[in-house]
């Protein structure tokens, strides 16, 4: 009993000798926090990529529009000329331009191969159009080539647009989600750390009762021994996926989505915010434990 007071001066400031510096409680502490911190960075990068994604689409269909002409070979000119007409008296139509064979062509090859014979196909005649800031008025336009041109169709990319904002949004709250699930595997994990850690000191936990302190102190050296092990492991997890979405190729127009799955600008600063966060998490599953486990013992 002596020998076990020595241990601890009459202010007890030696408090945290009562958790063990090593062992596997240690191990498990700090690897959790690591792998956690990991898997946490690549749910942001993801989130966010794909989130730029989205945006960059939904913009680049937002203020253009496409209508298809499909007529009889001899009254395709006649309806071409009447739509880019009706087009140059439209309000809040900024630019339009009918496409050439040739880049017709060139959208069809990815799909036709090479060789497609263009000319001997009743293709529709595109026209491409730009809207200015304050848009234009979709409806009325479909109305007038109505009249003007039967054969057409006035496409503003809504149906396009629609399923990549919803799709932005599920992905953003999808990340949100992955987040809390992997602060909740971390908490569940550091607690049972923090239980075994407590279980095995049980005799000591007593003796620093026998001289006089409190559950909250006693918690209180768990607390900070245990928020420490979290901060040092989610920080280093935090560098290592950092590093690892730094690797990955960057954001390439023919790869699309799979080059483009890093973080961009300030985005790199979201990443610094795992570690703190990471602590806070050690820090309540550790009181909680602790003040938990500390009720039951006698």
């Amino acid at each position: 009993m002596r020998a076990l007071l020595a241990l601890f001066p009459a202010d007890l400031s030696g408090a945290d000798r009562v958790v063990p510096p090593t062992g596997f409680t240690a191990r498990l502490t700090l690897l959790t926090a690591a792998a956690m911190a990991f898997l946490a960075v690549f749910a942001l990068a993801l989130s966010l990529a794909t989130g730029r994604l989205a945006e960059r689409w939904s913009e680049a269909l937002a203020r253009s529009a496409t209508i298809r002409i499909s007529a009889p070979a001899e009254q395709m000119q006649a309806q071409t000329r009447a739509v880019l007409e009706v087009l140059a008296t439209t309000p809040g139509v900024a630019s339009y331009r009918a496409l050439e064979s040739a880049e017709m062509e060139a959208l069809l090859q990815p799909w036709f191969g090479p060789d497609l014979p263009i000319d001997s196909l009743p293709l529709p005649q595109l026209i491409e159009l730009t809207e200015t800031s304050a848009g234009m008025d979709a409806e009325g336009l479909r109305l007038r080539l109505s009249a003007e041109a039967p054969g057409a169709v006035l496409d503003d990319h809504t149906r396009w647009r629609r399923p990549l904002v919803s799709a932005a949004g599920r992905l953003r709250l999808l990340g949100l989600l992955s987040l809390v699930l992997i602060g909740s595997a971390m908490a569940g994990m550091i607690t049972l750390a923090a239980q075994a850690a407590l279980a095995a000191n049980v005799q000591v936990i007593r003796v620093l009762r026998l001289v006089g302190a409190r559950d909250d102190f006693i918690a209180g050296a768990f607390v900070r021994r245990f928020t420490v092990r979290g901060l040092a492991g989610a920080a280093l997890g935090t560098v290592l996926a950092m590093l690892a979405v730094a690797a990955l190729p960057a954001t390439d127009e023919a790869g699309g989505f799979l080059t483009g799955l890093g973080f961009a600008g300030a985005g790199w600063l979201w990443p610094l915010v795992v570690p703190p966060l990471a602590a806070a998490v050690a820090w309540l599953a550790t009181r909680a434990a602790a003040l938990r486990m500390l009720k039951g013992i006698r």
